[in-house]
């Protein structure tokens, strides 16, 4: 590809670019951002890249809860233990771990879409380490691939090491915290035990040494331990120091205080630093150990960390496309551009910041019209225009969304060059012209059918009547070379040009003459004017001016420029009247439609009808016909005369006559009910409110043995005095309460567990209400937003709280903050470190803490960790 190396900055990819690296969670993605994210004219490339972007924008959509997005880059870490002897700290472990998790969830998620991969995944031996495969394993991974849920992100796990045994093994040294835990090794555990008895054994000794200070009258009563140098120790005066034995480490700033370790300790505080010492090589010991574990997989980690920077861009493009509201348009292999509404992004979002609304493109380039001759007036969006194709065809070719509809066509280019602004060098000793004859030679001599150029301002610089000539002559160039591409211009040789040419057509901005500013719209079609009389009178140059530069370049060409714009206006307006004429068809071909269905609906409801009509006519003569034949029956019984008989035979005939006659009339008369009844529902169905028939009061009073159906309302009852004891409702509400007591004219009323005292005067009596016996399961649904919070400050809490230098009130107010957080997070036992001083402030915390439900109990601290100055509270 050849392209000036300013493209990404002229038509704003780099700032795509920055869009899309502020949208990462870690430095695996930006760096896939500036590394891979590159232009292609490979079809398969760029169709595969764009299918992965659409398929994990459907894949965050539906299978959120897959994976938790844990991206950390550990790459650093372990390039730095390759070496013998070297370890990973615990962090770097923790991050490796959950960066691992991240991975295996993904791929198995991802792997296992097929019921043939289930199978592998059940045993959870994913493979460790890509493999080189020929033919036939390509073959196989798109046959399975094509039963995949998501195809090309399958493709990508292809090769992707997954380590659910590391995973496991960093689990059993550390916590969730990613601390390490006191059973990763029995050494590990048993120094922090011996830790932990020294350290109760000191707590005792200087509880008895302080106690006995106290008593001797050495020290205050409010005087706890303090830790300097990690050493326990106990603040005296300076003039009493002598009276304690042991090492005076520190003295205060003013001088008041030293700080005594007691002799008591001194073994005890040593054994303690011995203890630390040891439990910390014990930690490098299993650190080194886990490491030696992990560096034979180093290099495979690596390559899953690039599965993992990759899923990390994806991400962020899907964020992005969100936005933007970017598509994957449909995509072919030759040249093509057919964009529908296509807009450009930061233009979009920099309208959008300043609450406007931005005006999409519809550009086409096909065969009979490679190359779209764009011209209208200045600051018209000529521009706009040409860099939206630019950045969109680019950002399609390195495997993005555009932000464009869907039924957009757009094809793959070879090249894509520009000629873009003033390209002045004075380093160079380039003029305007000059820069813009180089990128013409540059363009001529490699351009091809499968390029795009992307010129603007087409031959301006120079003298116009020699410049306009030599940019037909290059446009000829181009037309020879069968090149695609959208250029700007200004020129009228041009536009004739275009208009002669089978394979350049001309475009428009539209502009509106009435209020004097662009319409930002594109036309293709006609060639545009350049509104410069209409512009320059809009602005106020003096008349005279105009008139004598419409003189110069004669009254043909100025009448020329009006009837364009005349022409623009006028296909303007009968494009509105086709459009208009075409929506009023389609409402008009809906309304026939709809009447059509509801005619044919009728029909069958007609036909229906008279099916049962004829049915219950059938029916009736049936019944008649068996009434005849017993009359004849009982007739030849009587021994009657023949003649007698022949006359009664007739008498039956007639009125079996007669009777079909009454059955097709009353069938006709049913028919006629039925769809008089079909006119009036549907009158009905226009109605809001249907109003009931009278004929149904005097169906349902016949019914009711004359009773109507519309009784009145029984006499409201009358209303009772409230008593203590009733059960009242305020006036005008809803809610019930119970009155405990009266006095004078109000009334202590129980509202729940509320109680209000009311006016008499605004109470009513009613019933009690009735209470409800069946328990109603309650379900409840916390979204993942609230979980991922809890789950983000639960990490973040700290069990321990520092009310030194706070206020009463401030204090108390932060306590309760604090213990409403621990419960939440369902922590067990918290420290609040309040200090001693005159003891106020520690007996407001512990009569608050009495008061909470949550609260098991509360203590000192150990005397060694800070003892009465600190708070210890256990929660249920």
């Amino acid at each position: 590809m050849i392209y000036p190396d300013h493209f990404e900055r002229k038509i704003g990819f780099a700032e795509v670019r920055t869009l899309l690296k502020g949208r990462c969670m870690s430095t695996l993605g930006t760096e896939w951002v500036d590394n891979h994210v590159q232009f292609s004219s490979n079809f398969d490339e760029v169709s595969e890249a764009l299918s992965q972007a659409k398929e994990f924008g459907d894949f965050m959509q539906a299978e959120e809860e897959v994976y938790e997005e844990n991206f950390y880059d550990v790459r650093q870490s372990l390039m730095r233990i390759r070496p013998e002897r070297t370890y990973l700290e615990e962090l770097d472990l923790f991050d490796l771990k959950r960066s691992l998790q991240t991975v295996v969830s993904i791929v198995q998620f991802l792997r296992t879409t097929t019921a043939e991969e289930e199978a592998h995944a059940a045993d959870d031996t994913v493979a460790s380490a890509a493999t080189t495969e020929g033919d036939t394993a390509a073959d196989n991974l798109d046959e399975r691939a094509a039963h995949a849920k998501y195809p090309a992100l399958y493709r990508m796990t292809e090769g992707v090491g997954c380590f659910p045994q590391i995973i496991r093994r960093i689990d059993t040294v550390l916590n969730k915290y990613g601390k390490m835990k006191d059973t990763a090794t029995p050494e590990l555990l048993s120094i922090r035990h011996n830790i932990e008895v020294t350290t109760r054994s000191i707590s005792h000794s200087l509880r008895s040494i302080i106690t006995q200070a106290q008593a001797d009258g050495y020290i205050d009563r409010d005087v706890s331990p303090t830790l300097r140098d990690g050493r326990l120790v106990i603040p005296v005066a300076p003039a009493l120091k002598r009276k304690i034995k042991g090492i005076i480490h520190d003295e205060s700033a003013t001088g008041k205080t030293v700080f005594i370790e007691p002799a008591a300790v001194v073994d005890a505080n040593n054994r303690i630093r011995e203890l630390k010492a040891a439990e910390r090589r014990e930690i490098i010991r299993i650190l080194q150990i886990l490491s030696g574990e992990i560096r034979p997989h180093i290099n495979a980690i690596l390559g899953s960390m690039q599965f993992l920077a990759h899923i990390d861009y994806l991400r962020a493009l899907a964020i992005f496309s969100e936005q933007f509201q970017a598509v994957v348009p449909q995509l072919q292999r030759g040249p093509r551009i057919d964009w529908v509404q296509a807009r450009h992004p930061l233009l979009q979002q920099s309208l959008e910041r300043h609450g406007k609304q931005m005006i999409p493109l519809d550009i086409t380039l096909r065969e009979r019209g490679r190359i779209l001759l764009i011209s209208g007036p200045n600051a018209g969006g000529k521009s706009v225009c040409l860099k939206t194709v630019g950045l969109l065809q680019y950002m399609l070719q390195c495997g993005m969304p555009v932000p464009a509809r869907e039924n957009s066509i757009v094809g793959i280019f070879d090249d894509i060059f520009i000629d873009i602004g003033d390209e002045q060098s004075l380093e160079n000793d380039l003029s305007t012209y000059s820069s813009h004859l180089l990128n013409m030679k540059t363009m001529m001599r490699r351009c091809s059918s499968r390029s795009l150029l992307l010129i603007d301002e087409f031959g301006s610089g120079t003298e116009p009547q020699i410049g306009g000539a030599m940019a037909e002559a290059i446009l000829q160039k181009f037309v020879e070379r069968g090149a695609c591409g959208i250029i700007t211009t200004h020129y009228q040789n041009l536009k004739h040009f275009a208009e002669t040419c089978t394979t350049v057509i001309n475009g428009a901005m539209l502009y509106d003459r009435a209020k004097m500013q662009p319409l930002f719209v594109l036309q293709i079609g006609n060639p545009g004017s350049s509104f410069a009389v209409e512009i320059a009178r809009n602005i106020g140059i003096p008349e005279e001016v105009i008139r004598y530069a419409s003189d110069l370049v004669g009254k043909d060409y100025v009448m020329s420029d009006k009837y364009l714009q005349d022409i623009v206006r006028d296909k303007l307006y009968w494009e509105n009247k086709r459009r208009n004429i075409h929506e009023r068809e389609k409402k008009l071909e809906q309304t026939i439609a709809r009447y059509e269905n509801e005619l044919s609906h009728l029909s069958t409801e007609k036909k229906e009808v008279l099916r049962t009509a004829r049915e219950e006519a059938e029916r009736l003569i049936q019944d008649s016909n068996a009434m005849i034949e017993s009359t004849i029956r009982t007739i030849k019984e009587s021994q009657a005369e023949k003649e007698r008989t022949r006359e009664a035979r007739r008498e039956l005939h007639s009125f079996r006559e007669e009777m079909k006659t009454r059955d097709q009339q009353a069938a006709d008369d049913a028919i006629a009910r039925k769809m008089e009844q079909i006119r009036r529902r549907q009158e009905r169905k226009k109605e809001k409110r249907p109003q009931q028939p009278a004929a149904l009061g005097n169906l349902v009073q016949a019914l009711s043995g004359g009773k109507t159906g519309n009784t009145a309302p029984a006499a409201p009852a009358t209303p009772q005095k409230p008593q203590v004891g009733s059960y009242v409702r305020i006036k005008g509400q809803n809610t019930v309460g119970r009155i405990q007591s009266m006095q004078g004219k109000t009334a202590r009323v129980l509202f729940g567990v509320m109680v209000t005292t009311v006016p008499l005067s605004r109470l009513e009596t009613t019933t009690k209400p009735v209470e409800k016996t069946s328990i109603s399961k309650v379900s409840t649904f916390i979204s993942k937003e609230t979980r991922d919070a809890v789950y983000e400050k639960k990490l973040r809490f700290r069990p321990e709280i520092d009310l030194r230098g706070m206020h009463g009130d401030e204090a108390l107010t932060a306590v309760h903050y604090f213990i409403d957080d621990a419960i939440l997070l369902e922590q067990h036992t918290v420290r609040i470190l309040h200090g001693t001083g005159t003891g106020a402030l520690r007996t407001m915390i512990r009569q608050y803490l009495s008061t909470v439900g949550g609260v098991k109990s509360y203590r000192d601290e150990h005397v060694q960790l800070g003892g009465a100055g600190i708070t210890i509270v256990e929660l249920a």
